[in-house]
């Protein structure tokens, strides 16, 4: 059986409006492929996509999150040259910011596997295999999605948020891994909701300085061996 195809696109620094309608239009795509293919029973595939890319400084709220958890009044968001958005996926709330990769997986699932836990588990699983390349060990937090170092310790922090959507089976959004962005954006939300947690990234546990373009290209390795995928062109 072949394997699925995915798709590969480097955004670059892009607004974090503009990646959003970009997933919108791509899972629309996908979406409407698989209904004309009920409808004219068919077996067409949808195209998949994983989009790279970082953001301006914004701040976005999951459909479960709770508002207060932005500790600054919106108004102000001007000050620190931020931005808010309530989205449509799963989760609290998160930053995005410059030296952070964002992984934007437009996938079928019924291309890999019908598994949404499944699905979240995987991708914990290539920012983990990334994160040992690099000489990091991370792991998961029992009962948190998401990417963490020394989560059984008394300074446990996050390095990788993560939350999605899906429908149809069709996904979006998807993670944040903090390489080196300004960590003093998080003082300003309660990160993912967790009071008593704090956040963490690449640089800071290794005391230099490390390539967004490397770390991209290993968690783009580690996606296509996990997920089982051919590239594309």
């Amino acid at each position: 059986m072949e394997l699925p195809k995915v798709r590969i696109k480097d955004l670059g620094l892009i607004a974090y409006k503009e990646a959003w309608d970009l997933q919108e239009s791509l899972l629309k795509s996908a979406v409407d492929c698989k209904i004309e293919n009920r409808k004219q029973n068919t077996e067409h595939l949808p195209d998949q996509h994983l989009l790279f890319c970082e953001h301006p400084h914004v701040y976005t709220l999951g459909k479960s999150g709770a508002a207060e958890n932005l500790l600054m009044n919106q108004a102000n968001l001007g000050q620190i040259q931020a931005e808010f958005f309530k989205i449509n996926r799963g989760g609290d709330i998160t930053y995005h910011g410059p030296g952070q990769l964002v992984m934007y997986p437009i996938l079928d699932l019924e291309q890999f596997f019908t598994d949404i836990h499944k699905y979240l588990r995987y991708l914990e699983e290539a920012v983990i295999q990334t994160l040992s390349h690099f000489g990091i060990h991370a792991s998961r937090y029992e009962g948190l999605t998401g990417v963490w170092i020394d989560p059984e310790g008394p300074n446990a922090r996050k390095i990788c948020a993560m939350g999605v959507k899906c429908s149809r089976w069709v996904t979006m959004h998807g993670i944040a891994l903090n390489i080196d962005p300004d960590l003093s954006y998080f003082n300003h939300i309660v990160p993912c909701g967790i009071q008593d947690k704090s956040v963490t990234s690449m640089s800071m546990e290794l005391g230099q300085k490390i390539s967004i373009k490397e770390v991209k290209n290993v968690l783009l390795s580690k996606m296509q061996t996990i997920f089982n995928f051919q590239i594309q062109e």
